[in-house]
């Protein structure tokens, strides 16, 4: 079964205020528009555009919850859409966090559940018992992101070039960066404690770095300076000013995407992207944000091993289609483009396509759709083998293996 599904995208600030609009050919609402969110979480839920088709349902989470059999197929014990998609259009940085492991969220939402701490109270960490790994795919010529701690040398190598820097000032003053290099040689765990929890010198720091952002001449480091000086401006004083400097900083092109698993602190900054989940909506912070920061919660969740830039290559299973396969069973993200498409895709579990480009007929078992640009369907597993034809660009989340 095909079935048409909408939403509203949700308003936070950070939201760009025509970005998601343009991409899906619908009208701005003038408000911003940060995330539009596909799926059957409680939070949004996507609206059934026809309910009879859903026995009245409307809503997917009313229509799972009534019929998991058809909606879900081999998730129906489960009784929960497994993955959450989303359009996200990120016109400033997004705070700074990091997501639990399965075994930490369900220790966690069972730990504040006893504690009796309220599902919407605002120093709630865990609103479910799910882990929240995710993907994003870059849309927009660049998309800004931070994410995952970069090699010690790394940055040891930009915090000396700024102390040469603060040197030059009229008033040199690089004590607060020195301060800096002998954390470092602790370690990145005790320095990311040292600095969200805004320690001895931790401010001092912050303002220095904050000035050289907007005075030193540092060619080999101005990807980090530019993103100092954009954090600053939205969250003058932030510690998550210098923990950027910690992090690997990386611009994604077009049809690039970035895979971050569990305990990977990271921050989008700009762009619009699809994003894929697990339905989960559990989130540390770690900076960048006036919501609650719980630090010793967060630093059990951290991984503070060093990684390159987490990029997902995609498999190319058919000619017009890429598949971005991450570590968990949760999702898979398929994209499929072409002027000419005509390829086939096997689905295991319940799937949803939106198409963001031309048009594109979507065939599977029992029935067929087509998808002109901004259409969403919810396809029900028994639909087993979806064929594409078309002109345009489809993304097809679904659930892995």
């Amino acid at each position: 079964m095909f079935v048409g599904i909408t939403n509203t995208p949700r308003p936070y600030a950070w939201g760009s205020t025509t970005a998601i609009a343009e991409l899906l050919g619908r009208t701005p609402s003038g408000q911003p528009e940060a995330e539009l969110w596909l799926g059957a979480h409680p939070g949004s839920p996507s609206v059934i555009l026809d309910p009879s088709q859903t026995g009245g349902a409307a809503d997917l989470a009313v229509w799972i919850a009534a019929d998991p059999a058809t909606t879900l197929g081999p998730f129906a014990a489960s009784g929960r859409l497994p993955f959450l998609l989303k359009i996200l259009a990120a016109a400033s940085p997004l705070s700074l966090q990091a997501h639990p492991t399965p075994s930490q969220a369900r220790a966690g939402f069972e730990r504040e559940n006893t504690a009796g701490v309220p599902l919407d109270a605002a120093e709630r960490n865990y609103k479910d018992a799910s882990a929240k790994p995710e993907l994003i795919y870059a849309l927009s010529p660049s998309f800004g992101a931070l994410c995952g701690f970069r090699p010690l040398d790394e940055v040891r190598t930009l915090v000396h070039a700024l102390v040469d820097a603060s040197r030059q000032l009229e008033d040199p003053q690089p004590e607060p960066l020195e301060g800096l290099l002998e954390y470092l040689d602790a370690g990145l765990r005790p320095t990311f404690e040292w600095l969200i929890s805004s320690g001895a010198g931790v401010p001092t720091l912050v303002s220095l770095v904050t000035v050289l952002a907007s005075s030193a001449s540092l060619p080999d480091h101005a990807a980090e300076l530019d993103t100092v000086r954009t954090l600053a401006g939205e969250y003058p004083g932030d510690p998550g000013i210098v923990i950027s400097l910690l992090l690997n900083r990386v611009t994604l092109t077009a049809g690039e995407s970035l895979y971050l698993p569990a305990g990977n602190i990271h921050a989008y900054l700009d762009g619009l992207g699809v994003e894929l989940m697990a339905a989960s909506d559990n989130v540390l912070r770690g900076g960048l944000t006036p919501k609650h920061i719980d630090v010793p919660e967060l630093l059990g969740v951290l991984d503070f091993t060093p990684v390159p830039v987490p990029y997902l290559r995609p498999s190319m299973p058919a000619e017009g289609i890429e598949e971005f396969t991450p570590d968990v069973p949760d999702f898979v993200l398929v994209r499929v483009h072409g002027s000419a498409v005509d390829a086939s895709y096997q689905i295991t579990g319940p799937a949803i396509a939106i198409c963001t480009a031309g048009s594109v007929s979507l065939a599977g078992e029992a029935s067929s759709a087509n998808l002109g640009r901004g259409d969403v369907f919810y396809v029900t597993p028994d639909e087993a083998t979806l064929r594409f034809t078309g002109d345009g660009t489809l993304f097809l989340a679904t659930t892995g293996v």
